[in-house]
C-alpha cells in the first residue's frame, strides 16, 4: 500500500501537466465574487479604492519581476514550461533558486494574489490562497522527489539550506551566467500578458457584475488593444524568428 507521501507524489505528477489550466477550477466562484467587487470604493471612497489597487498591482509586478530574474540568468534545460514531464538538465543553485527552491511558483503565487486582492472580495481572496497552496504543494513535493532521484545528495544538501516557499534574500548568490533579456522576453511575456490582461477583465467585469456600468473607455480599450499587439508580435517573433533565441539559454 503506497504512503501519504507516494499517493501526494503521484498526484503532484498528475496534476503537474495541468498546471496551466488550475485557475479555471476558480471560475465559477469568481464569478459570484465579482457580483461583490470593488467594496472599498463604496466603503472608503475613490482615493483609497485607487491606493489598494495600485498596491495590488505592484503585488503582481513583483511576481512578474521574480519570473523574470529566473527566466534571464538559466542556462537551457532547466526551469521549463513543459506540461508532459519533470525536466532538469542541471541542478541550479544561483540567483532566485538560492534563496528559494520554488521562485517560479513563488511569482505564480504573487501574480495571482494581486489579482484576486484586486477584486476586493475578502473570503474570494482566502479561498483562491487555499486552493493555490493544495494545487502547488503536491506539484512541488512531486518535483523534489524527481530532483533528488536526479542529483541525489547534491539536491539534499541544496534543499537543507535554502528554504521552499518564502525566500531568505541573505543567501543571494549571483549566477554565472550573465542575463539574456531576449531570454527573459521569450519565456515570460505570454505570463505578463495574461496577468495584464486579468486586471483589465477583472476591472471591467467588477464594475459591470457589481454596479451594473460596463466600462469599455477609450482608455481601456486603448489598453487592450496594446496589449493585444504586444503579444501577437512576440509571439509571431518566437514562434516564426530566431529573434528571441539565445544559444544555451
Amino acid at each position: 500500500m503506497p504512503t501519504l507521501r507516494d499517493e501526494l507524489v503521484r498526484q503532484g505528477n498528475s496534476l503537474f501537466g495541468r498546471r496551466s489550466y488550475a485557475p479555471f477550477l476558480l471560475l465559477p466562484v469568481l464569478l459570484a465574487a465579482l457580483g461583490h467587487a470593488d467594496i472599498l470604493e463604496r466603503v472608503a471612497g475613490h482615493r483609497i479604492d485607487d491606493c489598494w489597487k495600485l498596491l495590488c498591482v505592484g503585488i503582481a509586478l513583483a511576481g512578474i519581476a521574480i519570473r523574470c530574474l529566473v527566466a534571464g540568468f538559466v542556462p537551457a534545460g532547466t526551469s521549463q514550461r513543459s506540461t508532459r514531464e519533470q525536466e532538469a538538465a542541471t541542478l541550479n543553485a544561483t540567483g532566485m533558486y538560492s534563496v528559494v527552491r520554488h521562485p517560479l511558483y513563488l511569482g505564480n503565487f504573487l501574480c495571482m494574489l494581486g489579482v484576486v486582492l484586486f477584486i476586493e472580495v475578502w473570503w474570494f481572496a482566502i479561498i483562491s490562497c487555499l486552493a493555490f497552496w493544495l494545487y502547488y504543494e503536491r506539484i512541488m513535493l512531486a518535483e523534489e522527489e524527481f530532483l533528488t532521484q536526479r542529483f541525489g545528495e547534491g539536491f539534499r544538501e541544496w534543499a537543507a539550506r535554502t528554504p521552499a516557499f518564502f525566500p531568505r534574500f541573505r543567501q543571494w548568490r549571483p549566477s554565472s551566467l550573465p542575463i539574456s533579456w531576449k531570454t527573459m522576453v521569450r519565456r515570460e511575456f505570454s505570463g505578463a500578458c495574461l496577468v495584464a490582461a486579468s486586471f483589465i477583465l477583472v476591472e471591467v467585469l467588477g464594475d459591470g457584475f457589481a454596479e451594473h456600468e460596463w466600462d469599455f473607455s477609450t482608455g481601456t480599450q486603448i489598453l487592450f488593444f496594446l496589449g493585444l499587439v504586444a503579444y501577437v508580435t512576440l509571439a509571431t517573433l518566437k514562434r516564426k524568428t530566431h529573434v528571441l533565441h539565445v544559444d544555451g539559454r
